[in-house]
């Protein structure tokens, strides 16, 4: 099609036989979200291998189709570039890799149509963002939620958003986030498996649900030091689920402090939280490693915990 950016062929993989078509395609096209999928769709630029265009995203897709998708140019950003400080732990023409304070939203959405972190990318990066996440999301691959903070990063080019897309969806990025978690953990190390869904008494929360249903999800926790009535873990990520750590500590009876969606705060925590005007889950995203998408170079980037984790540590060690 004119003025197409990219023409990408998907094939159904084996596990996404019989999943409606958005659904199957974002499991053969990790690089896209299912939203961005169904406006492809909707749009007409999903093609069978007969060349018509497949336009009911409720399709059922089976194992070995082919499609052709085609992405159109990206629109003109939506997002308005902001002057708002980002502390950038590394930078090239490719991608960008910045420590995220709490409290900053990472992409406009509804209630926070701008001073994110998307604004703030365009702004230091002059527009150039990768196209791929749309006209609502350039540049990002990955999140983190508004109140947690630490390591993201976002592509510059569509070929870094591919190679790095890639990589999240074989889960082989080296992801590693710093806690505080409710109670004292016992186990010095542990895993949790559990799949992953929206919950079905509040879709703005996620839960641990039976399989087949949501997303397969595992956590490998390690602890680090016992609190008062409180423990410091260190979360490794094999997947990458919405609100994952939070979900996953939380089945296992260690939810976070602080946090607002998934943990009641206990009495012995109540006061401390308060003097410290601590209002967020004590969450930290503190190592990021992958393979560079371009250069092939192996990256790692550390993040120290910011000072209100910190302050909550000092106050918890008695």
């Amino acid at each position: 099609m004119a003025g197409d950016l990219s023409t990408l062929v998907a094939r159904i993989p084996a596990e996404a036989d019989g999943w409606r078509l958005d659904r199957a395609l974002a499991a053969a096209l990790p690089q896209f979200s299912r939203e961005r999928l169904k406006k492809l769709i909707a749009s007409g630029h999903v093609l069978a291998s007969d060349g018509t265009a497949v336009r009911d995203a409720k399709a059922s897709a089976a194992q070995g189709q082919k499609f052709t998708v085609s992405v159109p140019e990206p629109e003109p950003a939506e997002a308005t570039a902001q002057n708002i400080p980002l502390t950038v732990v590394f930078e090239d023409d490719y991608l960008i890799v910045v420590d995220k304070p709490a409290g900053l939203v990472v992409h406009p959405a509804a209630g926070n149509a701008d001073g994110t972190l998307v604004n703030a990318l365009l702004h230091h990066c002059a527009g150039n963002l990768s196209g791929i996440g749309g006209v609502a999301r350039p540049g990002i691959v990955h999140r983190i939620d508004k109140d947690t903070s630490g390591l993201i990063v976002a592509a510059k080019t569509d070929k870094a958003h591919i190679g790095l897309a890639k990589q999240f969806a074989a889960h082989s990025i080296d992801r590693i986030y710093s806690a505080v978690a409710a109670g004292i953990v016992m186990e010095p190390e542990g895993r949790i498996e559990g799949n992953l869904a929206r919950s079905t008494q509040n879709r703005q929360k996620m839960a641990v649900v039976e399989p087949p249903r949501g997303k397969h999800a595992v956590t490998h926790f390690r602890r680090i030091v016992a609190l008062n009535e409180a423990t410091h873990v260190e979360c490794r990520l094999e997947t990458g689920r919405t609100h994952q750590v939070r979900v996953h500590m939380a089945h296992i009876g260690h939810s976070l402090l602080g946090d607002p969606f998934y943990g009641r705060t206990k009495k012995a925590h109540r006061a401390i939280l308060e003097s410290l005007d601590f209002r967020r889950q004590a969450l930290h995203a503190k190592r990021l490693g992958f393979v560079h998408p371009v250069t092939r170079n192996a990256l790692t980037f550390e993040s120290e915990l910011p000072l209100d984790i910190q302050e909550l540590l000092r106050a918890l060690n008695v």
